[in-house]
């Protein structure tokens, strides 16, 4: 049976043993190698006994055994073989690696793919385009539970295999002009102090089972809740976010949008500390349909429209609410949000989480993940501290998923 694992997503195999096979269509410009690095839960190799690789074809374990590269008609294959039930003490994950040798960058490699075997059940894997890296993380096969899990990373590095081992403890030397540099283990390591707004998980997203396998690309009318996995809908040429609420306090919605070259843009018609109003970013990709103020209706609805390019990862809508404009609690006033992509799906995520407290003024109630296969929709439910006016920050998490942390923005102007 064959699966599909998305970039971010993780999922468990159906036994611990099995293979990793990466392709891609020949090419004399560019030159591939495959690197696995055995990592205790710190992410770091134990020593040179941790690095998999051509000169190192196996692990004394027996956990994985690199095989050597093939040639399938126009398609170079690189294998490696894993046992999770062999690993040694101390090691949980293993990650499976490339580098580009001739320093083209993976932009040039084409018809690139991986897939991981076990049993009768074959998972493919494929990445989003490449620029200018020539390293990659493809994936991460791990421990948890006593199960073993694959993870779709497809993260990339543009010192290539340097940028790599510096990731997982690892100097290298190179010995030779044009061949590969070789890997040797740092036998000491300064370990780094955690940054307590990741560790955090009241004030983060935390975005590791956004599998395919496992999610339902819906359609028709869904409601989701925090706790609940996320949904897939069809990508349509325009979608809209629209926040609804009883009338009776003056809500706001703004977006932020997270972009392929790591910006933050914030679609908002007040300002912020530094930041500016801004009704519509990439011509209309994400826009902001005009501020709805108080008045005698009994719900009343603010709404962004969503033209989705490739320029864009994520989009995340926050509701707000200025002290300015007198108290209000998301819960007494019955705060939703619905994602509509106009072609017969509509996703709504409710706060129902929300507490009486009129202190709070910010709401984070998903977030849209911007794919090739549709929008995947999380229900997130985040709300801010009491009393912050700081708004949400995004960045991109080690699984390539973008998060998102409260109060870490830049204070919102009074309106």
């Amino acid at each position: 049976m064959d699966q599909f694992l998305q970039m971010g997503a993780n999922t468990v195999l159906s036994s611990p043993k099995g293979n990793v096979t990466v392709s891609y269509e020949i090419s004399n410009s560019i030159d591939i190698s495959l690197t696995a690095f055995l990592l205790t839960d710190s992410d770091k190799v134990q020593g040179d006994s941790g690095i998999i690789f051509y000169n190192q074809p196996k692990s004394s374990s027996g956990v994985a055994s690199l095989l050597p590269s093939e040639k399938v008609g126009k398609t170079k294959v690189h294998k490696i073989n894993f046992d999770m039930s062999k690993v040694p003490k101390g090691i949980t994950k293993i990650a499976i690696t490339l580098t580009e040798d001739n320093s083209t960058g993976f932009s040039n490699v084409k018809n690139l793919k991986a897939e991981v075997c076990t049993d009768n059940t074959i998972i493919q894997l494929a990445p989003s385009s490449f620029t200018n890296e020539n390293g990659i993380v493809i994936l991460e096969l791990y421990l948890r539970n006593g199960q073993t899990k694959a993870k779709s990373i497809w993260r990339g590095f543009d010192s290539g295999l340097e940028g790599l081992c510096e990731n997982y403890g690892v100097e290298v030397e190179s010995e030779k002009q044009n061949k590969p540099s070789e890997p040797k283990a740092i036998q000491k390591q300064t370990p780094k102090k955690p940054d307590k707004t990741i560790t955090d998980p009241k004030h983060i997203n935390r975005q590791n089972t956004l599998s395919p396998i496992s999610l339902e690309k819906v359609k028709g009318k869904i409601s989701l809740e925090k706790g609940q996995k996320p949904v897939i809908i069809d990508k349509t040429p325009e979608i809209t976010a629209t926040v609804s609420w009883k009338s009776g306090t003056d809500y706001d919605i703004y977006a932020l949008v997270y972009t392929k070259d790591g910006r933050q843009i914030d679609v908002a018609m007040f300002g912020a500390e530094g930041t500016p109003p801004l009704r519509s970013y990439g011509n209309g990709a994400v826009e902001h349909m005009g501020d709805v103020l108080r008045n005698s209706g009994s719900t009343k609805t603010e709404v962004i429209k969503l033209r989705l390019n490739d320029d864009i990862l994520s989009v995340v809508p926050v509701v707000y609410s200025a002290q300015s404009n007198g108290t209000g609690s998301f819960y007494r006033y019955k705060v939703s949000m619905s994602i509509d992509n106009h072609n017969g799906t509509s996703v709504t995520i409710l706060a129902k989480n929300a507490n009486n407290n009129d202190r709070i003024y910010s709401c984070v109630p998903g977030i849209l993940h911007n794919t090739r296969d549709g929008v995947i929709i999380s229900p997130l439910e985040l709300y801010s501290t009491p009393d912050s006016e700081r708004r949400p920050k995004l960045k991109l998490g080690s699984s390539n998923m973008v998060e998102v942390i409260m109060d870490k923005g830049p204070i919102n102007d009074y309106k």
